[in-house]
């Protein structure tokens, strides 16, 4: 249920926030390996989290909220790069 979700927010990040597409494979191969990051379900609930508050101006005005690109791209290359 947790790859189902994170597939749900990416998608809808995809169609309301115009999340790159680099991002969404990322996020696809992540879906796609299920079994490899099963074992580190603390770190996809935070990335389920990051995605669904992804904006493409995150981070940037008086406020700064939302989440980045580079924010999304540092959580990705740290859950891939890093062997479980």
């Amino acid at each position: 249920m947790m790859f189902a979700r994170l597939k749900a927010v990416m998608e809808a990040a995809q169609r309301e926030q115009d999340l790159p597409d680099y991002l969404a494979e990322q996020i696809l191969f992540i879906i796609e390996n299920r079994e490899r990051f099963s074992t580190r379900a603390h770190e996809i609930e935070d990335l389920i989290v990051q995605v669904g508050l992804y904006d493409t101006y995150g981070q940037t005005g008086y406020i700064g909220m939302g989440v980045s690109n580079l924010i999304l791209e540092k959580t990705l290359q740290r859950l891939i790069d890093t062997p479980s």
